[in-house]
C-alpha cells in the first residue's frame, strides 16, 4: 500500500503543475488517443489466421454449386482407419493445403460406413449391412467398387467423378493433385508429366 501511495504521488503531486489543468484535458487527450489508434489498425492490414478446411456436407455442397460451381475434394474415411487419423492430424491442418482448398474447392468429409441416407444428384443412397461392416452406397459408387481408405476424390463443377486416389498422402504430395485437378490439367496430361514442372508452396 505504501508502495502505491508513493506511486500516486509521484504521478500527479498536489503541489504539481498538472494540477491546473482540468479532468476534461486529460480525458480528451486519452479519447484523441483511442480515435488514432483505432484508425492505424483500420487501415493496418492483418494475414488472416487459417482456422482449417471448411467442410460441408452433401447437401451444403450441392446449394453451394448452384450459387458458385467448384469442383469438389472429397475426403472418405472412416472412424476406425488410423492413417485417416493421421491424414485429419497432419496434411488437413497444413495452412498451405488449408488456404488452397477453401479458396478452389468444395471439401466433403464423408464416412464411407455412415447408416445417414443421402441425397445426391437425384438419387437417393442408403447403408448396405455386408461383411463385418457394411458401407454407404454412395461411397461405393464414388470408390468405383474399390473401398479402401482413406481415398480423395475429386468431381468436377458438374459433380461428376473425375478421379480417386487412394491411400495416405501427406501435404506435399496432396498439394500436386489438387493443383492437377484445379488447373484442369488432367484433361490434357498425364500426372507423371505434370509433376515433374510443377513446384509448389508446401516445404
Amino acid at each position: 500500500m505504501k508502495f502505491l501511495k508513493k506511486q500516486n504521488e509521484y504521478i500527479r503531486p498536489v503541489n504539481s503543475s498538472l494540477s491546473m489543468y482540468p479532468k476534461t484535458f486529460f480525458m480528451n487527450k486519452m479519447y484523441l488517443g483511442f480515435v488514432v489508434l483505432g484508425l492505424f489498425l483500420s487501415t493496418t492490414s492483418f494475414k488472416p489466421t487459417v482456422d482449417g478446411i471448411k467442410w460441408l456436407t452433401w447437401e451444403q455442397m450441392q446449394q453451394q454449386q448452384k450459387v458458385q460451381p467448384r469442383k469438389v475434394f472429397v475426403d472418405v474415411y472412416t472412424d476406425w482407419c488410423g492413417w485417416c487419423k493421421r491424414m485429419d492430424a497432419t496434411t488437413f491442418t497444413n495452412s498451405e493445403i488449408v488456404s488452397y482448398i477453401n479458396q478452389n474447392f468444395y471439401a466433403i468429409k464423408f464416412d464411407a460406413e455412415t447408416h445417414d441416407k443421402i441425397k445426391f444428384n437425384g438419387k437417393e443412397y442408403g447403408f448396405v449391412a455386408s461383411g463385418y461392416r457394411g458401407y454407404n452406397q454412395l461411397a461405393a459408387e464414388i470408390l468405383r467398387g474399390q473401398l479402401s481408405y482413406p481415398t480423395s476424390v475429386y468431381l468436377d463443377e458438374k459433380m461428376e467423378v473425375i478421379f480417386p486416389v487412394p491411400g495416405y498422402m501427406d501435404a506435399k504430395q496432396l498439394e500436386g493433385v489438387l493443383n492437377f485437378v484445379y488447373s484442369n490439367s488432367y484433361k490434357t496430361t498425364q500426372y507423371d508429366q505434370y509433376q515433374k514442372g510443377f513446384k509448389g508452396k508446401v516445404e
